[in-house]
């Protein structure tokens, strides 16, 4: 049904009959019908999906501010060169006009629907948390990225300047959101069934889903509003994602396949080798995810795999480093979205809060690392043997609690580069490099915030200008609300 689903919403609204009748001569056939409100859904979150798994440096380049790869020949995006392509602007296209006015309008749309019964309304009341859930989803990613954004006053066509609104009063309208969805959704009835790419219609686990998001939006709140977010992160993490759950978008073969697939081999493109921040990292723990995480493709003179990042920012041949693994080129491997993984190390971090979450800052760290051991098909003597490590032993770890934490979350969150780059950020961990060159936006530091679109200095100066302004300057070195340390 996924693949039905991916081919229809291509074809949005085109639904034209082959039998032509007197009214079909009064219809403007040249012109979309309206879409059914599940295709706007689906394809929303196709796009949100795409936006962040793939590693087209014109739209993405999180895996190169995480460190996690660095480029080969072109390494403009590597020494965080983000103007020449205009990424800003490109980023803000995707995510206000292609996923959340698509959400946007499949509310409209289901808010127009006409059901019959008690099943129906709890089915289409279902149906606008999920759109919510989305949404919330979708403008934390947006916030986390740029800061204060427009929010308010977005996705009205009447409005083109809208404000940017305050950054940590989007959050906590996120968080008021999320609550509402979680406490909303009625596992006993329907949503957008198959239409739903990400969850297949299981409303039980939108509801885990809807728990772990908040989570999420308040540990990353706790360093400017703790007491807030004690209390949502108690209330919520009990009814959240369990051990190997997760929101993962699956992609199909052909092509629908997985956007990386498409970046790194279908492209016939070598751009991308392993850096050698996470590569020595990982090389100095002994961590067994390696072979998961990278080809072995390079061997020492005794035939012996060996793992060679490429120095982040500076022309890396490809042949002489570590390559991206097969699995994650894979055409159908899916992108998480969230997963127990991510919420396991919020809940370490909880818990060194002080906040009461059903264990020890320990424990949830190693869950955190069992989880991702799995999730990368690692044997658990392997799995086992590194927890205990010295190195990596919570009692035993060199540093500070956000160290430990933030270093094993960094390593969790591979391929999934803004997350990577948001829990460096928030925990200052792991220790990254600066490039060779950096962008003078940058003030010679990584990445703190993307900058703004361009075409909003000409299209909404003033209220670029205002938000600019109250962030504290329009640069990469800016650090976001939520980022004291």
């Amino acid at each position: 049904m996924k693949k039905l689903t991916f081919l229809l919403i291509i074809l949005t609204g085109l639904i034209v009959s082959c039998t032509k009748n007197f009214e079909d001569y009064n219809t403007a056939t040249k012109h979309a019908q309206e879409a059914p409100g599940q295709y706007l859904f689906a394809n929303a979150q196709v796009a949100l999906a795409n936006v962040n798994s793939n590693t087209n440096v014109n739209i993405n380049n999180w895996k190169l501010f995480a460190q996690y790869w660095t480029e080969t020949t072109y390494v403009d995006e590597a020494n965080y060169d983000i103007v020449n392509r205009n990424v800003g602007t490109i980023l803000f296209r995707i995510y206000y006009r292609d996923i959340l006015a698509d959400f946007n309008e499949a509310r409209r749309l289901v808010n127009a629907e006409v059901t019959i019964g008690a099943a129906g309304e709890k089915a289409k009341a279902n149906k606008l948390f999920m759109i919510d859930l989305m949404e919330v989803y979708t403008y934390q990613q947006l916030v986390d990225i740029f800061g204060d954004v427009p929010y308010s006053e977005a996705l009205n066509i009447e409005n083109l300047s809208p404000v940017y609104d305050d950054a940590q009063t989007i959050y906590k309208d996120l968080l008021a959101r999320a609550k509402a969805a979680a406490d909303g959704l009625d596992a006993s009835a329907d949503g957008f069934g198959a239409d739903d790419l990400l969850m297949g219609g299981d409303i039980a686990m939108w509801k885990k889903f809807a728990n772990t998001l908040i989570v999420k939006l308040a540990i990353t709140l706790s360093p400017v509003d703790a007491a807030l977010a004690k209390t949502y992160i108690e209330g919520a993490y009990n009814n959240a994602f369990a051990f190997g759950e997760s929101a993962t978008f699956n992609y199909l073969s052909g092509a629908n396949s997985n956007p990386l697939y498409q970046d790194l081999v279908q492209s016939g493109r070598h751009d991308f080798v392993a850096a050698n921040t996470i590569v020595d990292l990982m090389n100095g723990l002994n961590d067994p995810r390696r072979a998961s995480f990278f080809d072995g493709n390079m061997t020492d003179d005794a035939g012996n795999v060996i793992y060679i990042g490429g120095v982040y920012g500076a022309s890396s041949t490809f042949s002489q480093y570590s390559h991206v693994a097969p699995r994650v080129e894979d055409p159908s491997y899916g992108y998480v979205m969230l997963d127990y993984t991510e919420l396991a190390f919020y809940l370490a971090e909880a818990a060194e809060r002080g906040f009461n979450v059903g264990g020890d800052a320990a424990t949830w760290y190693e869950n955190g690392i069992k989880s991702s051991m799995s999730y990368w098909n690692v044997l658990e003597a392997e799995s086992d043997a590194y927890i205990n490590s010295p190195d990596v032993a919570y009692a035993t770890a060199p540093g500070d609690w956000e160290k430990k934490i933030g270093i094993q979350a960094y390593l969790a969150f591979y391929v999934r580069g803004l997350e990577g780059w948001t829990s460096y950020r928030r925990l200052d961990a792991p220790v990254l490099n600066i490039p060779p060159t950096p962008a003078e936006p940058a003030d010679g530091m990584v990445p703190k915030r993307h900058t703004y679109p361009i075409a909003e200095q000409t299209l909404n100066g003033a209220n670029y200008s205002a938000a600019a302004s109250k962030i504290g300057g329009d640069r990469l070195s800016t650090k976001l609300f939520w980022d004291v340390k």
